[in-house]
Formats: C-alpha cells, sequence, structure tokens
C-alpha cells in the first residue's frame, strides 16, 4: 500500500517521507516501498537520562542517518527535541531538517515567536 500511495503521490510533485524510528530493518522497508525521504524519531534519545543513555541513542541515530544517506535518502529527525538537547542532534552530519515546532511554541508564549526561533537558531548553530 505504502509503495502504491508514494507513486502516486510523487507522480503529481508531492514529496513523501515516513516518520520512523532509527533501525536498519524500517530504513530498508521505506527505500524498498520507494520513499525516498525520512524523518528519524528522536523520542528515545529526548528520554533517555543517564550519560550512557544519551550517548547510545546518539551514536544509534548517528549510525542510522549515515545507513539511510548511503541509501541515497534524504534524512530529517524530530520529536521531543528542546532547547537544552537540540546540538548533538543538530550536529550529525546529514541530517537536512529538524522537527522541534513543540519546543518553539511553548517557549514562545513566553518570549515571543521572533524571540524563541531566535534562540533555538542559536542552540543549533553553536
Amino acid at each position: 500500500r505504502i509503495k502504491l500511495a508514494a507513486a502516486a503521490l510523487k507522480k503529481v510533485g508531492i514529496e513523501v517521507s515516513l516518520f520512523i524510528d532509527p533501525a536498519a530493518a524500517q530504513i530498508l522497508k521505506t527505500k524498498e516501498s520507494g520513499v525516498d525521504m525520512i524523518e528519524l524519531h528522536t523520542g528515545a534519545y529526548a528520554l533517555a537520562r543517564t550519560k550512557r543513555q544519551v550517548l547510545r541513542e546518539l551514536t544509534t541515530l548517528k549510525e542510522m542517518t549515515a545507513f539511510a544517506r548511503g541509501l541515497g535518502m534524504t534524512v530529517n529527525a524530530g520529536h521531543g527535541l528542546k532547547y537544552n538537547n537540540v546540538q548533538a542532534i543538530a550536529r550529525i552530519t546529514g541530517i537536512k531538517e529538524l522537527n522541534i515546532g513543540h519546543s518553539i511554541v511553548s517557549r514562545a508564549l513566553f518570549v515571543g515567536l521572533e524571540a524563541a526561533v531566535r534562540e533555538m537558531v542559536k542552540r543549533i548553530k553553536t
């Protein structure tokens, strides 16, 4: 079903992306379905509490980004990314886009949208 839907959408110029766990099997299935763009779920990284857990999840995200890029896929990432944890994800080579809207909108309630976006961009670039 995904393969047919992806082909139909791509035929009319619509980009198709699947939100998946950072797992080789899911990346391969996505590629086999004709989808060339993914968003890696960063929730396990965001929920990691110990340095060891954070490092393990970050390593997985780096490895799966490289794996997907090696298959010619575009890689985005998101879920649970906040001002205090976005930097390490932003530094992963090969990730095109980060999806962090919830954190920015929540912050904007206190400082305004322009300032919230500026703060996030600063965190990403440092």
